[in-house]
């Protein structure tokens, strides 16, 4: 199944390289500069996983988090970001988000959290 990803990160590098090395595995890939182009692509269509960067100018991560989460509730949305104090964290995921990485990030790791959560949501909940 194909899937789509949003990334959102005001970086270009970062978006382009995660762009191409997923849509290398066959993902439908749309990425955003901002929170505010996040929220409109993300309204105008759905993705199945949101990567999305912690800061950002403008709208930050946590508040693009809560826009995208009445946007799409049940998408899995991986936060990135270079901070790894607990507190954050815990905020982070308190706010919505499944789960965080760490930049500078390991491709093979993020590829693997994708892939488990796309599949994890296919399934559905567990009973």
């Amino acid at each position: 199944m194909i899937y789509d990803l949003l990334i959102v990160d005001d970086q270009a590098g970062v978006r382009l390289f995660l762009s191409e090395a997923f849509s290398e595995d066959g993902y439908t890939v749309e990425t955003a500069s901002n929170g505010a182009e996040a929220v409109e692509k993300a309204s105008a269509r759905p993705p199945s996983l949101i990567l999305l960067d912690f800061r950002m100018p403008g709208m930050s991560g946590l508040e693009t988090l809560e826009e995208l989460r009445k946007i799409v509730p049940d998408a899995p949305i991986i936060m990135i970001t270079a901070f790894s104090d607990h507190g954050i964290i815990d905020e982070i995921k308190e706010r919505g988000a499944d789960c965080c990485i760490n930049k500078p990030f390991d491709l093979h790791e993020i590829r693997a959290l994708v892939k488990g959560l796309l599949v994890k949501e296919e399934k559905g909940p567990q009973l």
